[in-house]
């Protein structure tokens, strides 16, 4: 192959078979789809203004959980302890940083109130659905304890898609 490039840069005629390639070719197709480029990130959602506290219209629980419907659901059912839920939800520190979201990732998420935090598990079961609610989490009722997870106080969008069983 070096000898045909050569003749070629030279200016010399040449003819070689092109089957002769092929493998060269196939491994170079294997090696262009194996650095196929990584997914975007998610793009972060803006942290609403009132994410540093809970506002003073807030309501609250007796554990303290402060929350504020911002969009009302419809229907009068809510979820169990151990309901299966649908929702759309965006996590954010106090300090603005978002750290999870479905609606960034373009898709809701489906789980049983009693395998998240505490703080989900009360709250949503105060929702609807339809309704979307913000809420602010006491640390207590997230991850505290829990050194790889954002600690403090946390803030969530969560909308209630649908209630399972």
């Amino acid at each position: 192959m070096t000898r045909g490039l050569y003749r070629g840069a030279i200016g010399e005629t040449f003819y070689t078979d092109p089957m002769r390639f092929v493998p060269l070719l196939l491994l170079c197709a294997i090696l262009a789809g194996c650095a196929t480029p990584e997914a975007p990130a998610a793009a972060a959602i803006p942290a609403p203004p009132d994410v540093a506290a809970a506002p003073a219209d807030a309501s609250r629980t007796p554990t303290n959980l402060a929350s504020k419907v911002l969009q009302p659901g419809k229907g009068t059912r809510h979820p169990r302890p151990n309901s299966d839920v649908t929702v759309h939800y965006t996590g954010w520190t106090t300090d603005g940083k978002m750290f999870d979201s479905s609606v960034a990732r373009g898709e809701p998420t489906t789980f049983r109130l009693d395998q998240v935090i505490p703080g989900w598990t009360e709250g949503v079961q105060m929702m609807v659905e339809g309704e979307k609610r913000r809420f602010w989490i006491p640390a207590r009722l997230a991850y505290e304890g829990f050194p790889d997870k954002p600690q403090g106080m946390l803030v969530f969008d969560i909308e209630l898609i649908r209630i399972g069983s």
